[in-house]
């Protein structure tokens, strides 16, 4: 099923948008069209400004308040109305593609080697590099950083990065979609799971930002390997 619903997904590289003020209260406000991506799965909200008739003013993150997002502002005292330009910061956006995207590339070849191991854990930063925390008890940390190589050769294939909308059923009646070891993909209002594919290489369930390709990426290391307690194996990647 092609995907549907909100803006930043189908629109994941869109500077800005026209947008209303359906509610608000001061420092905070939330809007018909909502592009900035709002965080999660490891992910870092967007960055960003809304401009109105009042000037221009710096978002703060995103806050979810009885089942709704709204927008925090930098300036806890404005109260914003009627249309708005709301303008999401490209570079950072992009920042945070290509490391969800190198993350799903990592997470492929190690699932790969390492008979299907599980993510424990993830988190992208703010400083260009990211963690994934892997299920691998006994796992030789030389042969996870043996993977840097592999994870490149995956960039310069620049291969396809699709998305596409599956029912719960779907996603756990094909074994492999579901990585996370403790925290299934949650649905979205319309009740479907988002499947990002690295097209040939892999699937599995994500609510994130990613690239169109991989060859969008900057090539990226591996830049630790670390033990965090007897099944933990903690990756940490960078640009390089």
């Amino acid at each position: 099923m092609a995907e549907t619903g909100a803006f930043y997904h189908l629109f994941p590289e869109a500077r800005s948008v026209e947008t209303s003020v359906v509610d608000a209260r001061p420092g905070m406000v939330r809007l018909e069209i909502l592009p900035f991506y709002p965080g999660g799965g490891g992910q870092l909200s967007d960055r960003g400004t809304l401009r109105s008739q009042k000037g221009v003013f710096p978002i703060a993150g995103m806050e979810v308040v009885d089942g709704a997002i709204w927008v925090r502002l930098a300036d806890e005292a404005v109260l914003l109305d009627g249309v708005l330009e709301a303008a999401v910061d490209t570079g950072f956006r992009q920042e945070m593609r290509e490391l969800h995207t190198g993350t799903h590339l990592l997470n492929a070849l190690v699932f790969s080697a390492f008979d299907g191991a599980l993510v424990t854990g993830a988190q992208l930063g703010a400083d260009g590099s990211a963690r994934l925390d892997f299920d691998l008890p006994g796992a030789d940390n030389d042969a996870i950083r043996a993977l840097e190589g592999p994870l490149n050769d995956l960039i310069v294939q620049d291969l396809p990065v699709r998305t596409h909308l599956l029912s719960m059923d779907e996603v756990l009646a094909e074994p492999g979609l579901v990585r996370s070891k403790s925290v299934a993909p949650p649905p979205g209002p319309d009740g479907l799971i988002r499947i990002v594919e690295v097209v040939g290489l892999d699937r599995q369930a994500c609510g994130g930002t990613h690239l169109s390709s991989t060859g969008a990426s900057r090539r990226l290391r591996i830049q630790k390997v670390e033990n965090k307690g007897r099944h933990n194996r903690r990756v940490r990647i960078a640009f390089d």
